[in-house]
């Protein structure tokens, strides 16, 4: 209780603050999602609410994010499509696809998958976050110029035709259900085809052209006639709102840039009567639960999502997990994974049943709620009844954002997400690593998002496996028993080691490859280091070969070290871990090379003139 007390000021400035980032990215992330505002906001109550109360990375905020809003887009479109474009038919299937989704996120955290996920590589994480950040800035292109296909007239006319064979179509199948033979009964079809309304061939048309021109492939299809359209309103107060958000960061970043840009911009659209696109209404009052997920529940409905469920429980836990790092790395604390995938179900399951759609942990939010203070699992809970007040008491004046301002907020959310280290390092890396992170990147665009993660994977497993064999065979040696001894475990060059020193230098040994596997062990490094060192030897004598995140993990630990002040000197690195950190500039910018050395006993000659003993 005490200790509840010590960080409560902390925590309180930290979910209030992390509350106000996430308040507009909710909003746009759900009219991003096709569920509109109020389906962001549920989510982002919810969500970070109980995924906090139950999860194992105490100051996580969580809600929806762009890789979740990605997919959950993807499973939107597909559920409506196959409800004849009817987003209210469609609700409880696409709300139930969610709840198993958080349901399957709890599983994995009970069976323990959560320990397995560093073993995701660098370059599909790289390739997979570039293609989130490349998805939404071509999603955002159409509302940014203010055009909505299914308000296209001449786009809808070109669909007409095509509406009314489907409409045929169905009026067939129906017939065939009933039992009516078409060609002996043609008189039943002929009299239920004129019964067909222009409201419903026009309704038929909207529902395909939502089809056509969804996701990336069908934004690039209809991109012409948005040019050729353009709403210059809209675009204007698109481009407003990224040049605030951009620019007040260069001012100050005590306040979010784009809480400030939505009010700002927001403000100024409707005090100046400004004939703009208003984002769709959101509710007043409490969330109620969308109990039709229940009293409506059709197996054969969701049967063909089921594997879109686990793909979302599967990328909200990478995603979830790899903040928890970015916390762990900043608060110098470990999280618990298993226990943090299933307080993100639990969050995720709670917000399907009230109509919000499902995220993970945010990592901007929770760096925000770290460095405002938060040091507890209540910030993130205060961050949720934050949303829920302004919900409650600010819906009516929120449903008055112009669509135009939230586009905006997601074109610099897309931006910001890419991973521009990975895309600096392309010149550098091995192509091996190139080709997949491009392949990962690609797939996820143009294809499938989950699909293209589980054949990154593949391909980097498929690499690993060569190049381990190729080291292998190449350090295969026929020793004796004398040279067993002496090139076995002990590290012999040690034996004379200066007792004078043992507190103040600290060497970590490294045995065998660094790789997307062992990343999170060697990160732990730091984490081990005595108070008392002062230098720390990494010795790389027996490392053949190191990956793009073996490198990045090498990044993180070096910097860190350097940040506590401790020098770090590395031995017996070999050529082609050499060759890759002269490449990314780990050496010299982290580690000079003076300060890497051949074999042991010349780095401890030089130490041991320049370490004092002092304790």
């Amino acid at each position: 209780m005490n200790n509840f007390f010590k960080h409560l000021r902390g925590d309180i400035f930290g979910g209030v603050t992390a509350g106000i980032v996430a308040l507009p990215l909710a909003l746009a992330f759900g009219v991003s999602s096709g569920l509109g505002p109020s389906a962001g906001l549920y989510g982002a109550i919810f969500i970070a609410f109980f995924a906090a109360l139950f999860g194992g990375t105490p100051t996580q905020i969580s809600g929806p994010t762009a890789p979740m809003t990605a997919v959950s887009m993807l499973v939107i479109a597909g559920i409506v499509g196959a409800y004849e474009g009817n987003v209210e038919k469609a609700l409880p299937a696409i709300l139930t696809v969610f709840l198993l989704s958080g349901i399957f996120q709890i599983g994995l955290g009970v069976i323990g998958i959560g320990r397995y996920i560093r073993y995701i590589p660098y370059p599909v994480v790289s390739g997979f976050m570039t293609a989130i950040g490349v998805m939404i800035l071509i999603t955002q292109i159409l509302p940014s110029l203010g055009y909505y296909p299914k308000e296209d007239e001449n786009l809808i006319n070109a669909f007409k035709p095509q509406a009314e064979e489907v409409i045929l179509e169905n009026i067939l199948k129906e017939e065939a259900g009933e039992g009516i033979l078409v060609l002996k009964d043609f008189k039943e079809t002929i009299k239920r085809a004129h019964e067909i309304t222009p409201e419903a061939i026009d309704q038929e048309a909207k529902s395909l052209v939502g089809s056509y021109s969804s996701g990336v492939l069908g934004a690039l299809k209809v991109l012409p006639s948005a040019l050729q359209k353009m709403n210059w309103t809209e675009l204007i107060l698109t481009l407003i709102t990224i040049v605030i958000i951009y620019g007040f960061k260069r001012i100050t970043t005590a306040i979010p840039s784009t809480l400030v840009a939505l009010l700002i911009v927001s403000g100024i659209a409707y005090f100046a009567g400004i004939n703009y696109r208003a984002i769709q209404e959101i509710p007043s009052g409490l969330p109620i639960p969308n109990l039709e997920i229940f009293t409506e529940f059709n197996f054969g409905v969701i049967t063909p999502y089921i594997f879109s469920a686990l793909s979302l429980a599967f990328l909200g836990a990478i995603d979830s997990l790899l903040t928890s790092v970015v916390a762990d790395n900043m608060t110098k604390t470990r999280h618990e994974p298993n226990k943090e995938l299933i307080g993100q179900g639990i969050g995720n399951s709670i917000a399907a049943v009230f109509g919000g759609i499902p995220g993970a942990g945010a990592t901007i939010r929770t760096v925000v709620n770290i460095n405002a203070g938060g040091k507890t699992k209540l910030s993130g809970m205060i961050a949720g009844i934050l949303l829920l007040i302004i919900l409650l008491l600010l819906g009516p004046i929120a449903s008055q954002i112009p669509a135009a301002v939230l586009a905006g907020i997601l074109i610099t959310v897309g931006i910001g997400v890419m991973d521009y280290k990975g895309l600096k390092a392309i010149p550098h890396i091995p192509k091996v690593e190139v080709v997949i992170m491009i392949v990962v990147l690609l797939l996820s665009v143009f294809w499938n998002l989950v699909y293209a993660v589980g054949i990154g994977l593949l391909l980097s497993s498929l690499m690993f496996m060569k190049k381990m064999g190729d080291v292998t065979a190449n350090k295969s040696k026929v020793k004796n028993i004398k040279q067993s001894a002496t090139n076995g475990e002990k590290w012999i060059d040690e034996l004379n080691f200066p007792e004078n020193l043992k507190e103040e230098v600290f060497i970590k040994h490294l045995n065998g490859p660094v790789f997307f596997g062992f990343t999170s062990e060697f990160q732990a490094l730091a984490r081990q280091i005595p108070n008392t060192a002062s230098h720390v030897i990494i010795r790389m004598d027996r490392v053949p070969y190191i990956d793009q995140s073996g490198l990045y993990a090498i990044e993180d630990v070096l910097h860190d070290l350097e940040q506590r002040n401790i020098q770090s000197y590395i031995v017996g690195v070999q050529a082609q871990p050499l060759y890759l950190m002269k490449n990314i500039d780990i050496v010299p910018d982290l580690i000079s090379e003076d300060r890497i050395y051949d074999n042991f006993e010349s780095c401890m000659s030089v130490l041991s003139t320049i370490v004092k003993n002092e304790y």
